[in-house]
């Protein structure tokens, strides 16, 4: 999704949309430039936020014209080589570089558009609003927002390939908004309740009660659940802990221009069909602090034993954003 730019069916893996014949399906491998920083608040050296203490950050910039517009990433390497998909039909690939615990920037940065079941590349973002990522056993799980969907495609050092199967995740089709579905797949620790489950949560596809649509996609708490969503933050993406707890990243859009951003740390073991589920708010930061359209979330653990918090913004690939790449300690 895209606020500050908005400011000033069916088994799809086997279809053919509109073809962008020029463009290659191979990975491309794009040039960019790293501005690192040390402070999270402005004009402030204050290091805890809420139950996070930030590390470090950087911005990302690129003059490729198909940068930008990230929405979910997964780390394939704790703190290293990640994989991502872009809201305009891309993956994305690379490294964080760092200096000791300081993240300083990426290297290796490529892309690769996103294929139909030929091997063709998809130009119509209809099709290929891709919000939310799952990376396990060789198999990205993708959800789309637009044309709704939940799909799985084989990855490997190569990148990836066209889609293996689409799956069904339970929420009624008439219950995704347009631009406002599922924005996020996470998958439960296997010793968890959900033991190795994934889930799925829209946006700001709401209930009459305001709660937003989730959905257990297998497993034995298969089914549909909900998310409480308070004070109009809407869901942007969301990570499982070690310890089975839910980490929802969340964006707030006022006007004129505004953004903020906060997580939630939620009770794993109370998702279950039927449930709607609330949990303690970790951080809660507007554009006071180093942010914008934050999208997407990681969490990884560090050789010295610390739970980090990885957050990516997605820039709508438009020149009042920026694509910040941001870490916090996870504090108790």
């Amino acid at each position: 999704m895209k606020p500050l730019a908005l400011a000033l069916g069916l088994g799809l893996s086997a279809w053919c949309a509109p073809l962008a014949l020029a463009e290659s399906s191979a990975p491309v491998t794009v040039e960019t430039r790293s501005i690192p920083f040390s402070t999270f608040a402005a004009g402030s050296s204050q290091v805890r936020f809420g139950k996070l203490e930030f590390v470090g950050g950087f911005e990302l910039r690129s003059r490729a014209s198909k940068f930008g517009q990230m929405s979910a990433f997964r780390f394939t390497e704790p703190g290293g080589q990640f994989i991502g998909v872009s809201d305009h039909g891309y993956w994305f690939f690379g490294s964080v570089e760092r200096d000791g615990n300081i993240p300083v920037g990426v290297s290796d940065f490529r892309k690769q558009p996103i294929v139909d079941a030929a091997g063709n590349v998809i130009s119509d973002k209809h099709y290929v609003d891709a919000e939310g990522l799952d990376v396990h056993g060789g198999v990205a799980t993708v959800s789309f927002e637009r044309l709704a969907r939940v799909t799985e495609y084989p990855i490997s050092a190569h990148g990836a390939g066209a889609p293996l199967r689409d799956l069904d995740f339970l929420i009624p089709r008439r219950e995704l908004r347009y631009n406002s579905g599922m924005e996020t797949v996470a998958r439960g620790p296997a010793g968890s309740a959900l033991q190795g489950a994934r889930i799925v949560i829209a946006e700001r596809s709401i209930d009459q009660e305001g709660n937003i649509f989730a959905s257990v996609l297998e497993g034995p708490r298969k089914g549909i659940f909900k998310v409480k969503r308070r004070d109009d933050f809407d869901v942007t993406d969301g990570v499982f802990l070690p310890d089975g707890d839910l980490l929802l990243l969340e964006r707030r859009f006022t006007r004129p221009i505004s953004v903020g951003m906060r997580m939630r740390r939620i009770d794993g073991s109370k998702i279950k069909p039927g449930a709607v589920i609330d949990g303690e708010v970790l951080i809660d930061a507007d554009l006071s602090a180093r942010i914008d359209n934050m999208e997407a979330i990681d969490v990884w653990q560090r050789e010295d034993g610390e739970l980090v918090v990885s957050v990516v913004s997605d820039d709508n690939q438009s020149f009042l954003q920026r694509t910040l790449y941001l870490e916090f300690v996870l504090r108790e």
